[in-house]
């Protein structure tokens, strides 16, 4: 059976109307068939190289490093000695970030990985195979946790629902069957944005129930730690402006961007921006303090790049630089970090730049 073949077979399932944030997860994830599920490559910096689109730590290692120094501190305020990371990608960050907690003394025990897709398994298998033994997989978040948890372009590939407003009503929107491919269609629903903000007809917008509820899981499941969160989003207010009428939702395909999911399902990625407030809203509802939220570029300061700079080479700059330009990944990626109830401390990423007022 064809990824498309068990959409529609889903479809027909659910009586003719599936759910998008249904169809997204099938998409993306339904074992053996969806896109994080197959052998092509995904990350990278060229095209020409069979990638789709290139994270933080693909384009500079000093984004790691930097990090890195994040993490330290944390493991220095909470006592705290493992690091899980939550869907590890190619395996960069990890590698990026034991190499620098291992020279920087941080006292790291165990590096531990909670990736869903088997073939991302073996990649991060073999770039980390040098710390062999102090790596480990999970198969899904322990039931408790005492780690310092870190996040890079997770929250971003939750699966979302789809809302329409037609200047009267808000309706749901789902996918249908039509001839061998796919296409949208509204149903009657009570789900609404968080906030009213004068929307205009034919806004199409995004909530994000799946993505806030991993942060409150984590949230009764963190003991003791604390986790960091980077990724595109924008706080309730920006997220929900009534300009912003087509929403977030996009697609990557060899390093271009589109916004029609329906097409090479399973050929490419599907991400929709994050509801930085309603994610912080999710971890203090369930036991979370909120230690800070901030730009990607304020975050990378305040842990030191700039100081990592210096011994730098000319190309290693210019591919830093796009970590922290406000035209790059500098200001439309932002930072979110929690801890538990009663272990909150001055976390060095939010020092300065810290924008938790504005959630």
């Amino acid at each position: 059976m064809t990824l498309a073949e068990r959409i529609h077979a889903e479809i027909v399932r659910h009586d003719g109307w599936l759910p998008f944030d249904r169809f997204m997860s099938l998409a993306l994830y339904e074992p053996g068939l969806g896109y994080y599920a197959g052998g092509r490559r995904k990350f990278g910096t060229m095209p020409s190289e069979g990638s789709d689109f290139v994270t933080a730590p693909e384009m500079s290692p000093l984004f790691g490093r930097a990090m890195a120094r994040q993490i330290a501190q944390a493991m220095g305020a909470t006592g705290c000695r493992d690091v899980v990371e939550f869907g590890a990608g190619s395996g960069a960050l990890a590698a990026q970030l034991i190499a620098e907690l291992e020279a920087l003394g941080a006292g790291l025990a165990r590096y531990r990985i909670v990736e869903l897709s088997a073939e991302l398994r073996q990649r991060q298998r073999e770039r980390l195979a040098a710390w062999e033994g102090r790596v480990e997989w999970l198969d899904a978040l322990p039931t408790e946790l005492e780690a310092i948890v870190v996040g890079n372009e997770v929250l971003d590939a939750m699966p979302v629902q789809l809302i329409a407003f037609d200047g009267h009503a808000w309706r749901e929107r789902g996918v249908i069957g039509a001839a061998e491919g796919f296409a949208f269609a509204d149903r009657d629903s009570m789900l609404r944005p968080p906030i009213d903000t004068g929307f205009v007809p034919g806004t199409v917008t995004e909530i994000h129930p799946q993505g806030e509820a991993f942060i409150a899981t984590l949230a009764r499941t963190l003991k003791r730690g604390a986790a960091f969160f980077i990724d595109y989003g924008f706080p309730e207010a920006e997220y929900y402006h009534p300009q912003r009428r087509g929403g977030t939702l996009m697609c990557h395909q060899g390093h271009m961007a589109d916004a029609d999911p329906l097409v090479a399902v399973g050929d490419k990625d599907i991400t929709a921006h994050v509801n930085f407030t309603g994610i912080a809203l999710a971890g203090q509802d369930a036991g979370f303090v909120v230690l800070g939220y901030t730009s990607q570029a304020n975050f990378l300061l305040n842990c030191g790049i700039a100081d990592l700079l210096h011994g730098a080479s000319l190309g290693e700059r210019a591919m830093a630089h796009r970590l922290l330009a406000e035209h790059e990944m500098g200001e439309l990626f932002k930072v979110i970090g929690f801890a538990p109830l009663n272990g909150g401390f001055d976390a060095l990423g939010f020092e300065r730049g810290d924008r938790s007022h504005k959630l």
